[in-house]
């Protein structure tokens, strides 16, 4: 009788029913290719880990944001966010397509001007604005959003001494039946503060009243918020018209969208929960065509949506480091993509994807990055399959707000790649060296 081979036996974890938070079923399907490239082909030629962008998801969220309001009213105009993702290359997408620039510093104004946007183009939200930037801005023709009292009696101030006149809004915050309710920025609706910054620029000659603004807040999942809201504003500008016939050129609704990533903690995929543009669309143009503004006076609405726009146009690719037990037998795998460049991920419970097939098998596993900080966790739960060391894998929609809040901090910052139409590849922004990290510090001579 022949003797048989021997077999290792082996033990699979049998789910029925739900055994954990994660459910039944769970499988991470790979994901080898970003815009038809291979992504490990572009970890190899690029470096590790990589950020990367596509400049046709960005065209296309463009594209469908302005079909949904301008199918819906006859008056839209997008303002791109620069605090949102402010790489040249990323904002010329956006202007190439008709977006205008909504800034909130000195800074990202004259970032917008170099990158060719007249002052008639930019609107300068914030409430730091100095001396000298509401000069520039005004002298330029921007469009200035009054967030304070303080600002409104500085840029009077500016205009009376410069002999300057300033077209301007203001920033109204109010209750749109959301919590937590933002009210630290502009002037209160429901108080009356709102209608005294009104007063107040109405009988300054040297500021004209252009517009209405708001920013409800972020990561908004319902469009009602912003039908409330779009209502209050509409009010106020019938109010303005009756009594000063005076009507405004547009409406400002800010941005706030949410973008399809899944928020911590959240019980549904933002992938099923996140309302679309033309739900947004329905609730902002319905509440402004059913006010008392008068049809042929309508004003033109202006958003300055980012996230909605730019985070699913980005990836940031990266390796596996290390695999690791903790003490409670969960399994923890360390990667080269820490908070630092991923700042995000106290947000979101961002996709991860292997680029390479696996087994299927999947089990509990903590992400971590490679700073020597406990706080440095990319995702704290996820069901994973067990990548080896030098392993590559992607994590999704990293666009928004990663490339404005990352900080060099243990680790330099990597490449940055645009895949344009044509699917070639841009670096857009180069990789940090050390030359880079100390170009700006000074040595005291006595250390030298």
């Amino acid at each position: 009788m022949e003797k048989r081979v021997f077999e290792r036996p082996t033990i699979t974890k049998l789910s029925p029913g739900l055994p954990s938070k994660h459910g039944v079923g769970t499988a991470i399907a790979p994901m080898p290719f970003v815009e038809g490239l291979k992504v490990d082909e572009l970890i190899e030629k690029y470096g590790s880990p990589l950020f990367i962008l596509s400049e046709s998801v960005m065209r296309k969220n463009v594209e469908d944001v302005n079909r949904a309001f301008k199918v819906r009213y006859p008056k839209f105009q997008l303002a791109w966010s620069y605090k949102t993702n402010y790489l040249d290359a990323v904002c010329r997408v956006f202007h190439q397509e008709g977006s205008w620039a909504e800034v909130v510093s000195g800074f990202e104004y004259d970032k917008a001007r170099r990158n060719g946007i007249p002052g008639e183009h930019i609107i300068f939200n914030g409430p730091g604005k100095k001396a000298k930037e509401l000069a520039k801005a005004a002298s330029e023709g921007a469009y200035i959003h009054i967030d304070h009292f303080d600002e409104l009696y500085l840029l009077a101030d500016v205009c009376q001494k410069q002999n300057l006149e300033a077209r301007v809004a203001i920033r109204v915050n109010m209750d749109v039946g959301i919590y937590p309710k933002w009210d630290r920025f502009g002037f209160n609706y429901e108080n009356g503060e709102a209608w005294d910054a009104i007063n107040r620029i109405m009988a300054n000659p040297k500021l004209k009243l252009m517009g209405l603004h708001t920013h409800i807040g972020t990561y908004i999942m319902t469009a009602d918020a912003y039908k409330i809201a779009a209502t209050k504003l509409s009010d106020l500008a019938s109010n303005i018209a009756h009594k000063f016939n005076h009507n405004i050129a547009y409406i400002d609704m800010g941005g706030g969208f949410a973008s399809r990533n899944t928020l911590r903690g959240a019980y549904l995929s933002g992938e099923d929960t996140t309302p679309s543009f033309d739900e947004y669309a329905d609730a902002i143009t319905s509440a402004i065509i059913n006010s008392q503004i008068k049809p042929d006076k309508l004003p033109t609405i202006i958003l300055e949506t980012g996230r909605a726009l730019i985070d699913d146009a980005g990836h940031i690719a990266g390796t596996v480091i290390a695999n690791k037990r903790l003490s409670d037998g969960r399994r923890a795998t360390i990667i080269d993509v820490g908070v630092n460049m991923l700042f995000t991920s106290f947000w979101y419970d961002h996709k991860i994807n292997p680029t390479q097939n696996h087994s299927g098998l999947v089990e509990e596993t903590i992400i971590y990055g490679p700073l020597c900080m406990n706080i440095d966790v990319i995702r704290p739960s996820l069901m994973f399959p067990p990548l080896k060391v030098g392993e590559h894998f992607i994590i999704s929609r990293t666009g928004a707000y990663n490339n404005t809040q990352w900080m060099q901090f243990i680790t330099t910052r990597p490449n940055i790649i645009l895949i344009d139409k044509n699917r070639e590849t841009h670096i857009v922004r180069k990789a940090e060296t050390l030359d880079d990290i100390v170009a700006n510090e000074e040595i005291p001579e006595h250390l030298k």
